[in-house]
């Protein structure tokens, strides 16, 4: 039966399925759970570094970082020229404010470049998940379509054959009823 449903569903010989297919093919015939939590099954699987580059992103992408880096450089602009107007240690043009930010800026753009490259393959391996769920459910249901089918098959056969067993008993009580 599990050929039949692999070639009915899928239209591929066994040689032709993908590991992903094979993978769901077999928990369905073992009657296992193909869905899991997938974010956690993910996470799992990466490592400290990228974990840190998603808490990264996650921080310097938020209205959060950004009020609080607003108000740092307003911070900064006051004080080295409204406060500290004699001896300021970063005056206007605010060079050494140039600097932090293009460090910043050189430092968190492949932070967060790591971090969507992360969310691609997260996005990637969430949709292959997708994928194996749906074709166990199409499996299942394609599955109870068949032994459904085989069930009313059976109860046809059965009625054809006491149709059949009717007819002959009909028959030969007419027979009976028209010999004198």
């Amino acid at each position: 039966m599990r050929k039949e449903i692999e070639h009915i569903l899928l239209g591929k010989a066994e040689a032709e399925l993908t590991s992903a297919e094979k993978r769901v093919l077999a928990r369905a015939h073992r009657r296992q759970v193909v869905s899991t939590d997938a974010g956690l099954e993910f996470q799992a699987d990466s490592s400290p570094g990228q974990r840190l580059a998603d808490s990264i992103a996650r921080i310097g992408g938020s209205w959060s970082f950004i009020l609080c880096f607003l108000c740092f450089l307003a911070a900064w602009t006051i004080a080295n020229t409204v406060v500290l107007v004699r001896n300021a240690p970063d005056p206007y043009p605010f060079i050494f404010l140039n600097l932090i930010l293009s460090m910043l800026a050189a430092v968190q753009a492949p932070i967060i470049m790591m971090s969507q490259n992360r969310q691609a393959e997260r996005d990637r391996f969430m949709a292959t998940k997708d994928y194996e769920i749906n074709l166990k459910a199409e499996i299942e249901v394609l599955a109870l379509h068949h032994k459904i089918d085989e069930q009313v098959l059976l109860e046809l056969r059965q009625a054809r054959e006491e149709l059949a067993a009717l007819r002959k008993d009909v028959a030969l009580l007419s027979s009976q009823s028209s010999t004198p």
